[in-house]
């Protein structure tokens, strides 16, 4: 866990903030905008602004981490629609995340009552207020997701925002998307940053419908995931010849509870013994360099 007086506040493209892990190596958000990637990439392909018609609206932020998407959220729903009762589950590890981004103050740039009421829930885990119940559950997310299954909470729109999965493989796996898909109304939406052919594979394996999102700079587009597959765009004709290939083989981690470094071994000897096509081979049909 990274002391909290190593979170400096780093500049984006935008002109937000984010913090850089040294324990992980990256950033938390996008350097081409730490604020404009939770829009893109979270609140619009959830369809919030829609939702928040609704009298209720419940939201899973996996890895809260500095709040963004959370504070996003509630400032598209509630200037939609005032009177919308906002009920959230938030996951996270490292309580001194979203701490640190109250004291460099890096949430004020939201609608109050937001910043206040997201002070709150870094400060005591939990929220009660007239438009907002909230709760911040500490810990590793494979076990936490499994009391929000046990607590029937079913999500309208789900946020996936854990570092990347070469780096934090734990929470892209198989076993892990399909809590979330158990913790996922049946008209919920989910929303991520990754297009990794992996991510996108296993969300098809648990459940999902899947489309591409908008990119956010010179970022590759995220994906969004439903039930249903209306309104989701579709995917590219090189997006899908991806799900074919060795990139595809998903991370498996069968009593969500390996570490990293077995969640990759795994995948690695999954797919040397695959049948499906060499990624190189794609690769070099769509002239690409690099995934």
């Amino acid at each position: 866990m990274q002391d909290s007086s190593i979170f400096a506040p780093k500049l984006t493209a935008d002109g937000s903030f984010t913090f850089f892990s040294e324990e992980i190596g990256e950033s938390f958000h996008s350097i081409q905008g730490a604020k404009t990637e939770a829009q893109l990439k979270f609140v619009e392909p959830c369809h919030l602004t829609q939702k928040a018609q609704q009298p209720v609206l419940r939201l899973l932020d996996v890895c809260y981490g500095l709040g963004y998407n959370t504070a996003a959220a509630l400032e598209a729903i509630w200037a939609t629609n005032p009177n919308c009762h906002v009920e959230l589950v938030a996951l996270e590890l490292d309580p001194t995340i979203p701490r640190s981004a109250i004291a460099h103050n890096l949430l004020t740039s939201w609608t109050p009552p937001i910043p206040e009421l997201l002070e709150t829930l870094a400060a005591s885990l939990e929220v009660k207020s007239d438009r907002c119940q909230a709760q911040l559950y500490l810990g590793d997310a494979r076990t936490t997701i499994q009391q929000v299954h046990q607590a029937e909470f079913r999500a309208d729109a789900i946020f996936l925002d854990p570092f990347s999965p070469p780096r934090c493989p734990q929470l892209w796996t198989v076993e892990f998307l399909q809590q979330l898909a158990n913790c996922c109304a049946n008209n919920g939406r989910l929303a991520t940053y990754s297009c990794a052919a992996a991510i996108r594979g296993a969300l098809i394996t648990v459940g999902f419908k899947i489309g591409p999102t908008l990119q956010v700079g010179t970022r590759q587009p995220g994906t969004m995931a439903s039930f249903n597959a209306e309104d989701l765009p579709p995917l590219s004709v090189r997006s899908l010849e991806h799900l074919q290939t060795r990139a595809a083989v998903p991370y498996r981690d069968p009593q969500l509870r390996d570490p990293a470094p077995v969640i990759l071994q795994r995948r690695q000897i999954e797919q040397k013994a695959s049948p499906l096509e060499p990624t190189s081979r794609w690769q070099k049909r769509w002239f690409l360099s690099k995934l």
